[in-house]
């Protein structure tokens, strides 16, 4: 069974003579251990198309399934659970919480799906320490540089087994190239 399936995904914004189809007639299949990568011009459906993919906005017309779940038969509160579950984002400003600490943020989306605190906590400072921030722990995403937030957002995503990113080249922390999770 495929991880993600989409089927004449449309998305039209607008209406009439203004009316800007960013998607038309979209059909993907992404099987489990499957990476892909959409590349395209600034404007052309990419950010659209995940989310779309991760159930953030819903189409004008076609389907998506994840896991073999049918989005369009999914309540928004549905919808929101299985992306705690399934889908993590790393967006394009990242969209931290500028009042938790970054293992608080990694932390966040586990905790509000019930799972267990110490072990959260546990798992959140593994994954920093994997991206390189075993020694900003503690710190605010107003403390970090840019490239450190994105490395935060990448250890938070990085709890499901779906990961969508946006723009992930925008913000390269060069100085840490060796410095990728697997």
């Amino acid at each position: 069974m495929s991880l993600i399936q989409a089927e004449n995904l449309t998305k039209v914004y607008g209406t009439g003579d203004t009316a800007v189809v960013a998607l038309d007639h979209v059909k993907l299949i992404v099987n489990p251990g499957e990476f892909i990568a959409v590349m395209g011009p600034s404007g052309c459906g990419k950010s659209t198309l995940l989310h779309l993919l991760g159930g953030l906005d819903r189409p004008s017309d076609g389907d998506v399934s994840i896991d073999g779940q049918p989005l369009a038969k999914m309540s928004d509160n549905a919808i929101s659970q299985l992306r705690r579950r399934k889908i993590g984002f790393v967006f394009q400003f990242f969209n931290l919480i500028p009042i938790l600490s970054s293992v608080e943020n990694v932390s966040l989306p586990l905790l509000l799906d019930g799972a267990n605190s110490a072990k959260t906590k546990q798992r959140a400072i593994e994954w920093l320490t994997k991206v390189g921030l075993g020694q900003r722990l503690a710190s605010r995403p107003d403390q970090l540089s840019a490239g450190q937030q994105q490395r935060v957002a990448i250890a938070r995503a990085r709890s499901s087994p779906i990961l969508c990113s946006c723009s992930p080249t925008n913000r390269p922390a060069t100085s840490t190239p060796s410095r990728r999770t697997k």
